[in-house]
């Protein structure tokens, strides 16, 4: 067999646990530098980053080497220990428990990234339920909000990506074009 390619992207969405407005605009830059890190240390790598206090959005490139899931579970766990390190008023830092992922075909790619870019602009006027009620109707998802957001993601995966090294350290931060 010859080699494998892949070029699939997505949109992840994930918030603060209580959607906790914590991602603070000096660090948050910092924070979604460091996603990027994990995410092309998974060979995952990221085109734009973005979102506002209480949750982030990410438009990514999926690996063809690590299952989606596994991804962010490393993404989120790897972060979370790293902004618990930032300062000690964040040592109780979570994300949520869940996640919402969007497959995208190449031409809704500029949109999403254009979207992820305004939305300081965007959660002025709508809620952050609002807008993952939007897009789950766009995307064709049924699920009620308990469904979208209470999965719990497996340890499996997370202990397999640790073993590896694959998560970026404090000193590690690769600054991506997002």
């Amino acid at each position: 067999m010859g080699p494998s390619l892949s070029k699939l992207s997505a949109h992840l969405v994930f918030s603060t646990k209580h959607r906790e407005p914590l991602l603070l605009r000096p660090p948050r830059g910092r924070v979604h530098a460091y996603l990027a890190t994990v995410l092309k240390n998974l060979d995952s790598p990221a085109r734009k980053i973005g979102g506002v206090s209480d949750h982030v959005h990410v438009l990514f490139r999926t690996s063809k080497n690590h299952a989606l899931a596994d991804v962010v579970e490393a993404v989120k766990t790897s972060s979370s220990r790293w902004i618990k390190a930032q300062s000690p008023a964040l040592r109780s830092f979570n994300w949520q428990s869940g996640y919402g992922s969007f497959s995208l075909s190449h031409s809704e790619v500029e949109a999403v990234a254009e979207y992820i870019d305004r939305q300081e602009e965007h959660h002025r006027t709508v809620s952050f339920q609002s807008a993952n009620r939007q897009s789950r109707r766009f995307s064709g998802h049924k699920g009620t909000d308990a469904a979208t957001w209470t999965r719990q993601p497996s340890t499996r995966g997370s202990e397999q990506v640790a073993q590896r090294g694959i998560a970026a350290t404090r000193d590690q931060v690769f600054i991506a074009d997002c």
